[in-house]
């Protein structure tokens, strides 16, 4: 009987412990938030899935060579709520990107604003103007 409680004891807290990242979520420790960096860019995919959108895009660099970016937006119901779909940005789509870049010095994203391939801002959640 003891061994048996042992492993349900055991098997429970296994469970709990590996089922935690589920519970987790990421805060803005990652990225630089002291300094919004910008850059104009050409979209190469867009990912409209959970838990956050991710945009992948090429910048190009001061010595004229593409760099390959991505960024990080909100969960996709938040942007469907917005006015978003899965075709709102497309390959080949021109856009200014916003946001904090990651402390690691990867050419990754938290993006704050979006400007569109029209040059209009795109709402990132349904209360933006």
């Amino acid at each position: 009987m003891r061994a048996k409680s042992f492993v349900l004891i055991l098997t429970v807290g296994l469970v709990l412990v590996v089922s935690l990242p589920i519970w987790a979520h990421h805060g803005t420790a990652a990225y630089e938030t002291s300094k919004i960096v910008t850059v104009k860019a050409t979209m190469t995919e867009f990912d409209f899935v959970n838990p956050h959108c991710q945009l992948y895009f090429d910048v190009k660099n001061d010595k004229g060579e593409i760099e390959k970016w991505q960024g990080e937006l909100t969960a996709p119901n938040k942007l469907a709520r917005a006015g978003w779909t899965k075709y709102t940005l497309k390959a080949g789509d021109a856009v200014t990107v916003s946001g904090y870049r990651s402390k690691t010095g990867a050419y990754s994203l938290w993006i704050r604003t979006l400007i569109g391939p029209d040059g209009n801002s795109l709402p990132l959640s349904e209360n933006q103007d």
